[in-house]
């Protein structure tokens, strides 16, 4: 009767070499319970402070100041006179007032010093108020004539002008 037991208990469990499962282990498919701990979210606010007011009005400053200067023409016939503009830009962070009286466009031929706008400026400019990024435009215009008195005209050859000590390209043009 051993024998029998035995037999039945191995023909029950069989030959087979696949894992045997727990059988209180049952496959899900549904999703994990929620947690039991919800997280907390904690909002915070920033202020952006404002920005410093810039100081408008006061003497614009030598670093904050961009200087072009370009010429009307390259060859000046006849009676025609040579004009230059010359533009200033503010880039400071508010208004400044400029002087233009510290604009001189120098003509030189060689180391000949024929002219200078500063010298034969009549009076003194008022100041002008730089907004940043608007530019202020001056032209100037040479009269062909060496120097202030225009008592003798300049000769045709090649003169160069030059904004006296501003950074800006020199303007080399020709008088027939």
């Amino acid at each position: 009767m051993l024998c029998g037991v035995g037999l039945l208990a191995w023909t029950c469990t069989g030959d087979s070499d696949e894992p045997v499962q727990n059988a209180g282990a049952v496959e899900s498919t549904s999703p994990p319970p929620p947690p039991t701990v919800m997280p907390t979210v904690t909002v915070t606010t920033t202020a952006t402070p404002e920005p410093e007011a810039a100081d408008d009005g006061g003497p614009c400053e030598e670093k904050n100041l961009v200087y072009s200067m370009s010429a009307e023409g390259k060859t000046y016939s006849g009676s025609s006179s040579p004009e230059f503009r010359v533009t200033v830009v503010n880039t400071g962070s508010g208004s400044c007032q400029f002087g233009p009286e510290s604009l001189d466009v120098r003509i030189t031929s060689g180391s000949d010093r024929i002219w200078s706008s500063a010298e034969c400026r009549d009076g003194d400019p008022s100041k002008e108020t730089l907004k940043r990024g608007i530019p202020y435009v001056q032209t100037v215009t040479w009269d062909r004539k060496r120097g202030c008195d225009g008592e003798s005209t300049a000769r045709p050859g090649t003169y160069v002008a030059d904004l006296k000590d501003k950074k800006t390209k020199k303007q080399i043009f020709h008088l027939r």
